[in-house]
């Protein structure tokens, strides 16, 4: 019988924990979600409380592009102690790359794969909501995505299908020691992503590019550590070198049906009002 006694789900206030915590419970499977302060990656002794009785676990790194900067070492503790207090199901969730020597999540990859417990590995690439709920948002309000990918593409994927993935590997052991690389159905540019939004929106909305240089410099200036500039830039001078823009057919393999598209999710956005009422004299 698959049924999983007490799912623990990290980030439950996340663009993807919420999620999954929403669909597992519409399917009648017991969740706890957590999150800050009563829950806090970088505070150990926040771990056992939450893992008590957990029987699988939703792991994820809140902030990926700083992981580093954290210290790469939390999330295999995490795992560690995870194990120990009884979890026999993890979930992870890395970003695409990360089984590459050198990223900052390969070493709770391999924690993960050592733990002996079951598996299953999400590697997505840039989430579609971070338009709407996150890091590009500002940009999107203010008319101007300033970002220094170039002509780089990117197939962003929907976290509506993270979440679907992880739910099924939460809760199928069809999904054991399975890593899945998560995309869109096609790559686009952010030139091209700007025009949908603006489509949907009848908001003016493009992209500029800008050099890596002088991004990582506006970025230190208005608060982000030095460090933590640095590695997102270096991100997207990957997407700017045309790395990252390979489509995978993990959301199909997990479920049976292909990702959604980036024009589903800016219709479903737009429709809940993510980027705010229609400007006036637009349509």
């Amino acid at each position: 019988m698959d049924l999983v006694e007490m799912n623990l789900i990290l980030g439950g206030t996340g663009k993807t924990g919420r999620r999954i915590v929403e669909r597992l419970r519409d399917a009648g499977r017991p969740v706890r979600a957590v999150a800050r302060p009563l829950f806090d990656l970088g505070d150990p002794g926040t771990w056992a409380p939450a893992l008590a009785g957990a029987t699988a676990a939703y792991l994820v790194e809140p902030d990926v592009q700083a992981a580093g900067a954290h210290g790469p070492d939390r999330l295999p503790r995490l795992v560690t102690e995870a194990v120990d207090a009884g979890v026999r199901r993890l979930v992870l969730l890395t970003a695409g790359g990360a089984g590459h020597d050198g990223h900052p999540l390969k070493p709770v990859e391999e924690a993960v794969r050592r733990s002996g417990v079951g598996w299953t590995i999400l590697r997505p690439t840039w989430f579609a909501q971070n338009f709407s709920e996150s890091m590009w948002r500002p940009g999107v309000l203010s008319g101007t995505l300033a970002l220094p990918t170039g002509d780089g593409r990117t197939p962003f994927v929907d976290a509506d299908d993270i979440a679907s993935v992880a739910v099924a590997a939460l809760t199928d052991d069809r999904h054991h020691e399975q890593v899945y690389v998560l995309t869109g159905p096609r790559a686009l540019t952010f030139g091209e992503a700007a025009a949908l939004i603006s489509g949907a929106t009848g908001r003016v909305v493009r992209h500029v590019d800008v050099e890596p240089a002088a991004y990582t410099a506006s970025q230190v200036a208005s608060g982000v550590p030095p460090v933590v500039a640095e590695i997102l830039t270096g991100v997207y001078r990957d997407i700017r070198a045309g790395h990252g823009a390979d489509l995978a057919d993990g959301v199909e393999r997990a479920l049976g049906r292909p990702a959604g598209s980036f024009e589903d999710y800016v219709t479903r956005a737009a429709s809940a009002k993510a980027w705010g009422p229609t400007p006036r004299g637009s349509r």
